[in-house]
């Protein structure tokens, strides 16, 4: 199972990387205040997971620059995840509000219709 999961995911990183979305191009000020909005942004993920590369691929189309924590590859990410988020299940962003607080959305789809409505527009 191991080596099927490796070749699945090393084929969905070159399709990924053959296919690349472009990004909005904005002006500085626009493009700085997007930033500014996506600082308090964490996306935690694994490389080759394709809800991951879905939601990778939203924020590259729509250019935002979101912190990526691969828990994969750092374990304090992932048990950052686990203890502070609830569950081991990526993509899930980690939205830090003014108050400190932090609210932890699981699902893709829900994550890039947030990012669209929120952050991007």
């Amino acid at each position: 199972m191991a080596i099927i999961r490796k070749i699945l995911g090393s084929i969905i990183l070159f399709f990924n990387w053959l296919f690349t979305p472009k990004g909005v191009v904005r002006e500085q000020e626009e493009q700085q205040k997007i930033d500014t909005l996506t600082e308090k942004l964490k996306l935690y993920q694994y490389n080759a997971c394709p809800f991951c590369v879905k939601v990778r691929r939203a924020m590259k189309r729509m250019s935002l620059s979101i912190e990526l924590r691969d828990i994969r590859a750092n374990l304090e990410y992932k048990k950052q995840l686990e203890e502070e988020g609830g569950r081991l299940m990526v993509p899930c962003l980690r939205i830090e509000k003014d108050d400190g607080s932090y609210i932890w959305m699981y699902e893709s789809s829900e994550i890039i219709s947030y990012l669209s409505e929120k952050v991007a527009s």
